[in-house]
Order: C-alpha cells, then sequence, then structure tokens
C-alpha cells in the first residue's frame, strides 16, 4: 500500500464552515491529476462541510483575529483558509 497525500485549500465566505467557498487550490500528491490557478468556474465544494462528506479530512482551521475598530470594512487576504487531506493508495 503506497499512500500518497491530496490537499484542498478552501477559502470560504466566513468561519461557518457551511458558508459558501470563495476560492481554492487542489495540490496533488498522487500525479493522477494537474491542477493550476483559474482552471474552473466553480468550486470542487460549496462548502467546507461539502468536502467533508466527500471524505476530505480538515487538518487546518483559520485563526480568528478580531477587526480592529474602524477597520470592519477594508479588504484584505482571505482570512477564512481551510486545510483538508485525503489520502489515497497510488500502489498497483
Amino acid at each position: 500500500m503506497a499512500l500518497r497525500q491530496k490537499l484542498l485549500v478552501l477559502y470560504a465566505h466566513s468561519p461557518d464552515l457551511n458558508s459558501a467557498t470563495v476560492a481554492w487550490s487542489i495540490f496533488d500528491g498522487t500525479g493522477k491529476e494537474k491542477h493550476t490557478t483559474g482552471d474552473s468556474e466553480e468550486p470542487p465544494y460549496l462548502s467546507v462541510v461539502a468536502a467533508m462528506r466527500d471524505g476530505w479530512r480538515v487538518i487546518q482551521f483559520p485563526q480568528q483575529h478580531p477587526a480592529f475598530p474602524g477597520m470592519e470594512y477594508n479588504t484584505a487576504y482571505l482570512k477564512y483558509e481551510y486545510i483538508l487531506e485525503q489520502l489515497e493508495d497510488v500502489g498497483a
């Protein structure tokens, strides 16, 4: 049995695991799929929970930082980043 890791990075609209996916990246350590930035118009999953239902395991939650007074409506980086993994057997 030769296991390889696949990573799915989902950026959610809010810290709620059921909130909509707004951006994503996929990294396939099995070598079976090749993904690049902007290679699809639709997210692979509509939410983190939807990915979990399909067997993806959450391995990192975003840190929650309170908004500084007066900064509530400023735009910046995507702060609700969830990292998920799947292990896939690539053996014979």
